[in-house]
């Protein structure tokens, strides 16, 4: 599995989002993307993720174009921006709600991914009452429930403790080792470098740097 981004560029109302994106992306590989507020990692994100269609250029995973082959990745796993889920229901309850719909994660893999990001899969309370950091942790337990090909996400660390730093760092690792392809944002650098196998940098719609890690502090440490 591999996803290859060949010089992709977005333009929305006149405003180049995205200039000439090139990167590669291998199984069992971790890519961090650093930069600002604005400066595109989310919009990449995003045409990763077959949410948004590019101006120009092209993304190919497993040798498929996406948008022509087909509309979506066929494994995908995302947590864009905040996580949204029924607020009367629990969080096993949502959970099992989204894993119907392809019916790839069993009852026990969904129990057993709540208990990995820290939540109790017997609480029976509303996600309505969850704090930000418990919706943060079911986020990414939606993300990887179902052993996607590709894992996306956008500053999982959000609302998150220490604790929950460490769990973050946990299952990124863990999808590493099974061989996903993660791409993840992160706004503390540390945390970020932590993380990831390599880094690119973004500044206003184009790269603006490139990073490779040599696995000391990386996602295995």
């Amino acid at each position: 599995m591999s996803i290859k981004i060949e010089s992709l560029s977005k333009r929305i109302r006149g405003v180049d989002v995205l200039k000439d994106i090139s990167l590669n992306i291998a199984s069992g590989q971790v890519v961090g993307l650093a930069g600002p507020n604005g400066s595109g990692k989310t919009m990449l994100m995003r045409c990763i993720a077959g949410l948004i269609s590019p101006t120009s250029g092209q993304i190919e995973i497993n040798g498929g174009i996406l948008g022509r082959d087909f509309a979506f990745p066929p494994s995908i796993g995302l947590l864009i921006e905040g996580p949204a889920f029924l607020s009367g229901r629990s969080g096993v309850e949502n959970l099992r709600l989204l894993a119907s719909i392809r019916e790839i994660a069993s009852e026990e893999e969904i129990r057993d991914v709540i208990e990995a990001v820290g939540l109790d899969p017997s609480d029976k309370r509303p996600v309505r009452k969850y704090s930000l950091g418990m919706k943060q942790r079911l986020g990414i337990a939606a993300a990887v429930v179902e052993r996607p090909d590709i894992v996306i996400l956008d500053e999982p660390t959000n609302a998150l403790d220490a604790a929950g730093i460490k769990m973050a760092k946990r299952v990124v690792a863990e999808q590493k080792k099974r061989g996903a392809e993660v791409v993840l944002s992160c706004h503390d650098a540390q945390v970020l470098h932590e993380m990831v196998d390599e880094v690119y940098y973004f500044a206003e719609g184009h790269m603006d740097g490139h990073e490779t890690l040599n696995n000391v502090g990386g996602p295995n440490a």
